[in-house]
């Protein structure tokens, strides 16, 4: 079978890829008329090319290599691909990274001082929406062929990925999908309205699709039921009335189909930096070992380039420093690449997360103190005022959660994870903690995760919201989950838990409730004057 990944990188190019005409501006953000491609004696693995252009959009900006001719405007194809959107609103303005560099628009993430005209949020905005619109582009033409209703599924969940974004980062946003007319504008619906659309079509979505392991580089319903999961964890935020009952159930769900294999029969894989190297392929849906990596997206040094997914993940948190720079040392050949960045780092904050147990392998590649590098974050525009993160890698598996090196290119050919089981453990003992599920399990399905890390296993009375949020921070750091969890924790605004550079002061300081979400970008309020702003922007 041919690599799904070559089928992505083909699809870039291939006649059969959607041409999406996309004016963010005015949201005008429609394909071309499906009525135009034609359809009649189009074979399956025709549709199946242009499903793989759906694909494409979370992995890659555009079709003119890593770095040109991205699908949106305004951002440039490293900055603008889909992951790396996601991660300049969901990690930098909080605990866990420090962008080093003033970029136009990053510094005011990373110091939480955002406003309506940032580029950056409007760069992930567009990004949202194109990846809709080229989903709803793709139901419309297979809309009626009941023999492809396997790949309107899969379809549907990749739009669903984007709508639970934007109801995520946005709460209220533009409606649309493969019903209304080509050419029809987005209606502006509010956040209640879409969370309980995106909770009736992943439900569905969840009923109608096989439990058959899908092909590697596809989403099958282990990812959607646990992006589902994820929707109902955060209903209170979303919606005013907590779901943590329906959360519990979905993930015991998806953890009962996984059980027997793994890290003591949990399904976890046996190493937990092993999910984040150059082979991790071996853990997605379709890999040849035990698949906690739910929903992924494939990656390869060659085919699939991106300056963002994985290759932005691993080259940020490394650099090549000698003796000779503060007595710090890094090189990036220790992990397998020859390009390196040096311009993202941890906070003093996030660093202090591990210090009970510092033994915790989660961050056992980090650079720290023995290595030349602060914990304080003096001046977090210098690379080693912060420890260096190291978690993505191009290094291969060895023994025991050893590595060994294999081939050293400029792109890394690691897989990025979406969603991991290790996450639904973690939610249903969330969930438990809150009262919504058996308190006993919910340990249980914590201690898995922490054995796996190396360090202590929790009793009943370790399982409250500290703890919880902490470990969180700690098993899926970088995985484009913490501000949405320190939002659901009440922690992300006011003065509860203040970090480093939080509200732009060096110790942190407090920010105002309206900040839980970000604006709805002012070239989209212009151009679409129906449209409401969220309060106080």
């Amino acid at each position: 079978m041919k690599s799904y990944k070559s089928i992505i990188a083909s699809a870039l190019f291939a006649g059969l890829a959607l041409t999406t005409t996309s004016c963010i501006g005015d949201l005008d953000l429609e394909p071309n008329d499906p009525n135009t491609t034609t359809a009649g004696n189009m074979t399956e693995a025709a549709y199946e090319g242009v499903l793989a252009k759906c694909y494409s959009g979370l992995a890659v900006s555009g079709q003119g290599g890593p770095d040109g001719d991205s699908d949106i405007s305004g951002l440039d194809g490293g900055t603008g691909q889909y992951t790396r959107a996601l991660f300049m609103l969901n990690e930098f303005p909080t605990d866990e990274t420090k962008w080093i560099w003033k970029d136009e628009g990053v510094i005011d993430l990373n110091t939480n001082t955002w406003g309506k005209g940032n580029a950056n949020i409007f760069g992930t905005y567009s990004r949202m929406y194109v990846e809709i619109a080229i989903c709803n582009d793709f139901l419309r033409l297979i809309k009626g062929k009941d023999q492809f209703k396997d790949m309107a599924l899969e379809a549907r969940a990749l739009r669903a990925m984007s709508y639970y974004n934007i109801v995520d980062l946005f709460g209220m946003g533009g409606f649309i999908t493969e019903d209304d007319a080509v050419g029809s504008k987005p209606k502006q619906i509010s956040r209640v309205e879409l969370y309980t659309w995106l909770a009736s079509e992943l439900e569905d979505i969840v009923a109608n699709m096989s439990d058959a392991t899908p092909h590697y580089g596809r989403v099958g319903k282990d990812g959607v039921e646990a992006l589902l999961a994820r929707l109902y964890l955060n209903a209170g935020v979303f919606t005013g009335t907590p779901a943590y009952d329906k959360c519990a159930q979905h993930c015991e769900n998806i953890i009962a189909r996984h059980k027997g294999k793994g890290f003591k029969g949990s399904g976890l894989a046996e190493h937990y930096l092993y999910l984040f190297c150059g082979d991790n392929d071996v853990y997605m849906p379709g890999g040849s070992d035990v698949n906690e990596i739910l929903w992924g997206i494939p990656y390869d040094a060659v085919e699939l380039t991106p300056y963002g997914g994985t290759t932005f993940l691993c080259c940020a948190g490394i650099s090549n420093l000698t003796v000779d720079n503060d007595g710090a040392y890094m090189n990036c050949e220790d992990y397998g690449l020859n390009q390196q960045w040096g311009c993202m780092h941890a906070t003093k904050e996030f660093a202090d997360k591990f210090a009970s147990e510092p033994n915790d392998v989660r961050w056992s590649m980090w650079k720290k103190d023995v290595d030349g590098f602060k914990k304080e974050n003096t001046a977090f525009s210098k690379f080693t005022d912060g420890y260096g993160v190291v978690k993505f890698t191009n290094l291969l598996r060895g023994s025991n959660g050893n590595f060994k090196k294999g081939e050293i290119t400029k792109f890394p050919n690691t897989d990025l994870p979406l969603i991991r089981l290790a996450d639904v453990y973690l939610m249903f003992a969330e969930c438990a903690m809150r009262g919504a599920a058996d308190k006993a399990k919910g340990v249980e399905y914590a201690n898995y995760v922490r054995e796996r890390a190396g360090v202590s296993a929790w009793t009943q009375t370790d399982l409250n919201e500290q703890n919880m949020i902490d470990e969180r921070c700690r098993e899926l750091y970088w995985e484009n989950v913490r501000r949405t969890d320190l939002v659901r924790f009440g922690l992300f605004t006011g003065n509860k838990y203040t970090w480093s550079w939080k509200g732009n002061v060096d110790k942190g300081a407090s920010i105002p409730d309206y900040m839980n979400v970000f604006p709805i970008p002012s070239s989209v309020i212009a151009a679409q004057p129906d449209f409401k702003q969220n309060p106080n922007y």
